[in-house]
């Protein structure tokens, strides 16, 4: 189809469309079309070829320029194109929309069937694919390997071990020779280039672990209608031409336009910055657009655009996610890494004076004991060689001084954590709410599908005063059987389908909708395809957790004086809007005081017996009451006939007692927030654990309105005693969470609703349900529980706490390592003018502490004994006293092993300069080797508790272990060592064991809870 953007074939356009006195058919219509198109390139090309002095003496005005846009339709589409639909939707033309014959002419142009949609065969689906795209966008292109060899390269400590290592190299050649003096400057450039590697290799690999968690978070499950069946797809999967289902929380997964539907409200703040919900209508705005989302109500949409064709799928594609997303821990380590970064450059600038001023007063030898500066006698090659050593060995200090491994270790552990946690049904959003669940003290959990299955039956059905049990429902009366139909079928956003063979159905919505659809297809044997036939729905109210209650305004397409209004809902608020009832008579009774008491007495049996209570009633009003806009108002007013009270069984989910008892065990108050009943909810707390049998439930359970109306005092005083709040809105969830987070707990909170978003985002850690959570939740949350299960809350706080403690683990093995380097180096150079290690050997040591430490320590799985310890909660120090305990005595003892060695080594052993040397570079960094099984327990004594689960920390040390025999054994030119036997083999590996002893004598020392560092501050 050729399209064409002139002014003047508008005025075309409307001509052809005017009523006249003969009506034009498609065929001919389309004939005309072609023929003004025609006549219009004609006269667009015939203006473009004109000669140059007609263009002169009659320019052409900017309004007649002509712009075509020549599009080929698709064979299989040929009465559309993909501009025409792009076009339709983004700049919401209706006067197109009207010129296209409406929703069901583009649905037609579409070869789509409004009611059933499409077939989804396979064949339909590619050619839907060739013509209008896949509902994907491109990605900003992925950082390769290359770059993060570059930013592990600009860092600035490498670059001046760089310029040393030149400076070096080219000394060396032209003192020694090419074939000798590269030994040094050489040495030095390759194990910078193995830092750099194996730097840009980590990250390379967690930068593209965060992009599959993207992937993986981004694949939202959409609800469509195929072939007559409503069923949920990914997002991925939805085509131009599909039915998509909308209900309040759903993100919009693409442009398209609105069918039909009730209260339709979408929110498309996301797109254009407006705050207030649009309202969509058949004929003023049926436009829908990609990434907005449902504030309420339900309705149909055809989809018109996909992916990059749509307005979202054009600005996702320039947005990256950010995988350097910075968590609090990680700054807070930050901080500790530059204190100690500090105190390590304090070091190294007095090791650098200490040294130039030993050189230069003649206090330094070489290795035959001649002073290497002599004054005017040393050559200038000479000094400026020395001096680079001295500036490369100061900058080593740096190196090993500043812990540039704790973000490192964070990172490792929470991408390890967040892979792990998918497994155990938990997709992280943040990264931050990792290590912050581990801290968490207070959960307030939702009842439905967290702590029970959310597989609703009804089990309770009361007509009037009297139980109707399943063989009675055949004698219940006509009229209320026929009002029990329209009240159920009709005020509702469940569908139902009947499968080909007929033999029975599927039930799509809410689980409480399918159950109580369920139930008035099976046991009431309602006809809903008849139904919808025979009636007219005038407005509907769907339901949201701050009304709890659903209704609906319809009539009878027969009957054109009565409107009937119907509300279904929490069974205590439509009980105060009923002041009669249907007996099972069919009669209509009044409702008295007494009446109303048996009422409630009903209600609380059954909410007694953990059944949700649904109830419905009715009313009829004139149509004429139902004119001018009353429709909402008539639809609230009193004066309902209660048709019926039923009962919906949901059984507490497996497991969940245990996970309950380990979180209170653990030291986590778990409080739940539901919006049933007080009764429902208290026996439904007690059989998961959060209430005891026998409690004394005065002031553990309480009502939404009661917290609310408390004073601001009184809620801060009470909270604490709260276990179960019911009949609880989202703001009154909200308000929990402030007064918790007043009082100082770190609060994590479940939710499902749209209406949860501000708890969820107002929590320390928001979770939402995967399964029966909107997108809005979903996106206002930190994490998201895919199987809606308590017990995978649990098991969030155990890997939460698994995160913080693996950290804590590396940092105490690190700091160790920096403790006994700066004591070692700072005191060897003050004394001797030397350093034990050299700058390769050290730059050894800084691999071995950062990169595998960090996967060795920050990969352990959850124990037992996590949960085992009360939260850490907000102020508590990541370094505790039985850190400090613990690296103090693991640090001191190394550096007196390795000064010992250094000042007494030779005359002990009876060995060489050179020898001696490397005895105290293999026994230090074996030390590494023996602390790192240390650094595995913190408090225990058996370091070893499962240590044969863990495959990676074997393997790591084991790694560690054989390139440490190479260095020794094999490479005595790159790191300036000489072969043992296996007599000093077994003096190294004696020396650092010792480490083993002394960690199990430390742990027996007992350490105060309050933190070393509180005790120096001043007190005011």
């Amino acid at each position: 189809m050729a399209t064409i953007f002139q002014s003047d074939l508008d005025d075309v356009e409307a001509v052809l469309n005017k009523p006249t006195a003969f009506s034009l058919t498609p065929p001919n219509k389309k004939r005309w079309h072609m023929a003004v198109t025609t006549i219009y390139c004609a006269r667009a090309f015939s203006s473009l070829i004109a000669p140059n002095n007609e263009t002169k003496t009659s320019p052409v005005s900017s309004s007649r320029v002509v712009t075509i846009d020549v599009l080929e339709p698709h064979p299989y589409f040929p009465d559309i194109d993909q501009s025409s639909l792009t076009e339709l939707v983004k700049e919401k033309k209706l006067n197109q929309l009207v010129r296209f014959d409406g929703v069901e002419g583009i649905a037609s142009a579409l070869k789509t069937n409004l009611d059933r949609g499409l077939d989804g065969n396979y064949e339909d689906i590619s050619y839907r694919h060739d013509a209008f795209g896949a509902n994907t966008y491109k990605r900003p292109p992925k950082k390769g390997f290359f770059h993060f060899v570059w930013e592990a390269l600009i860092d600035p400590t490498i670059l001046i071990l760089l310029v040393c290592a030149t400076l070096s190299l080219g000394f060396g050649i032209k003192e020694h020779g090419a074939k000798e003096g590269w030994y040094d400057g050489g040495s030095i450039c390759l194990a910078v280039f193995l830092v750099i590697v194996v730097s840009a290799v980590s990250n390379f690999r967690q930068d593209r672990q965060f992009e599959k968690l993207s992937k993986v978070g981004n694949n939202i499950s959409v609800d469509i209608t195929r072939n007559g069946r409503r069923q949920k797809t990914s997002i991925f999967e939805v085509v131009v031409g599909d039915i998509v289902c909308l209900n309040t929380g759903d993100q919009v997964p693409a442009d398209g336009l609105f069918i039909d539907g009730h209260s339709l409200l979408v929110d498309e703040s996301s797109m254009t910055g407006e705050s207030d919900p649009i309202e969509v209508s058949p004929t003023q705005n049926p436009f829908l657009v990609s990434g907005t989302k449902v504030a309420d109500g339900f309705g149909r949409m055809l989809v018109t655009s996909v992916g990059m064709n749509t307005t979202w799928g054009s600005m996702m594609s320039t947005i990256s996610r950010d995988s350097n997303e910075q968590t609090p821990l990680q700054a807070r380590l930050n901080k500790l890494s530059s204190s100690i970064g500090k105190i390590g450059l304090a070091v190294a600038f007095l090791f650098l004076v200490a040294l130039l001023v030993r050189y230069f007063t003649g206090n330094t030898y070489d290795e035959n004991g001649n002073v290497k500066f002599n004054g005017s006698k040393t050559k200038a090659d000479a000094v400026i060689n020395s001096v680079v050593d001295i500036i490369s060995a100061a900058v080593i200090i740096v190196v090993i001084a500043i812990p540039e491994g704790l973000p490192l270790a964070v990172t490792l552990t929470l991408a390890y954590s967040m892979k792990r946690m998918i497994a155990d049904q938990a997709m992280v959003r943040k990264l931050s709410a990792c290590e912050t669940m581990g801290s968490a003290t207070t959960i307030c959990t939702d009842k439905t599908g967290t702590l029970t299955l959310n597989l609703m039956k009804v089990t309770k059905f009361w007509l009037g005063q009297e139980s109707i049990e399943e063989t009675d429902l055949t004698s219940v009366a006509a009229n209320v059987l026929e009002l029990l139909h329209q009240g159920v079928g009709l005020n509702t956003t469940g569908s139902i389908y009947k499968t080909t063979s007929g033999a029975g159905y599927e039930f799509s919505g809410s689980p409480t909708e399918k159950a109580i659809l369920s139930w008035a297809v099976l046991e009431l044997n309602l006809d809903l395809e008849e139904l919808k036939r025979s009636c007219e729905i005038l407005h509907f109210e769907a339901f949201n957790s701050t009304k709890k209650m659903s209704g609906v305004t319809m009539k009878k397409k027969g009957d054109q004086n009565t409107v009937n209004v119907h509300w279904k809902g929490a069974a205590e608020m439509i009980l105060e809007m009923c002041s009669t009832y249907y007996s099972f008579s069919g009669k209509i009774e009044p409702i008295d005081n007494v009446e109303r008491e048996k009422f409630g007495q009903i209600i609380q049996g059954m909410a007694a017996g953990s059944l949700r209570c649904i109830a419905f009633a009715h009313k009829q009003i004139p149509v004429e009451e139902n004119e001018d806009g009353e429709t909402r108002r008539n639809m609230k007013n009193n004066g309902f006939a209660l048709l019926g009270l039923i009962g919906l069984k949901d059984p507490c989910r497996p497991g969940v007692r245990n996970a309950v008892e380990e979180c209170q065990y653990a030291g986590v108050e778990i409080k739940m927030i539901t919006g049933d009943n007080v009764f429902t909810a208290r026996a439904i707390a007690t059989e998961c654990g959060i209430l005891r049998p026998n409690q004394d439930i005065k002031g553990a359970v309480v009502e939404g309105v009661e917290f609310r109306n408390y004073t601001p005092e009184e809620r801060i005083e009470k909270v604490d005693k709260i276990r179960v709040m019911a009949r609880s809105s989202p703001f009154d969830k909200l308000l929990m969470v402030q007064c918790l987070k007043q009082k100082g707990h770190v609060v994590a909170v479940t939710g499902d609703g749209t209406n949860d978003a501000p708890a969820l985002k107002e929590a320390d850690i928001g979770l939402s349900m995967g399964i029966q959570g909107t997108e809005v939740a979903k996106e206002s949350s930190d994490i998201v529980i895919l199987d809606d299960n308590f017990g995978s809350v649990a098991t969030v706080l155990r890997w939460g706490r698994c995160v913080y403690n693996n950290i804590q683990k590396f940092i105490q093995f690190q700091l160790t390592i920096n403790v006994s380097a700066l004591v070692v180096n700072f005191v060897s150079a003050v004394s001797a003018g030397e350093v034990p290690l050299t700058a390769v050997q050290l730059l050894w040591v800084n691999l071995i502490q950062d990169t595998l430490g960090a996967l060795a320590l920050a990969t352990e799985k959850p124990t037992k004994e996590l949960m085992e310890k009360p939260p850490v909660g907000r102020t508590k120090p990541i370094v505790t006293n039985v850190m400090w305990r613990n690296l103090l005595s693991q640090g001191f003892y190394q550096a007196a092993v390795m000064l010992t060695l250094q000042f007494k080594g030779k005359s002990i052993f009876k060995v060489s300069r050179n020898i001696n040397d490397t005895l105290i570079f293999n026994t230090f960094v074996l030390c590494q080797v023996f602390n790192e099984f240390n650094a595995r327990k913190l408090e225990k004594k058996n370091v070893f508790e499962g240590i044969h689960r863990n495959q990676l920390f074997l393997g790591i040390i084991g790694v560690t272990i054989g390139l440490q025999v190479v260095m020794v054994e094999c490479l005595k030119k790159f790191a300036d060592t000489e072969r043992l036997n296996l007599w000093q083999w077994g003096v190294c590996i004696g020396l650092a064991a010792v480490s083993w002893p002394i960690a199990w004598l430390v742990k027996c020392i007992p350490v105060p809870e309050k933190p070393f560092f509180s005790y120096l501050k001043w007190r005011n």
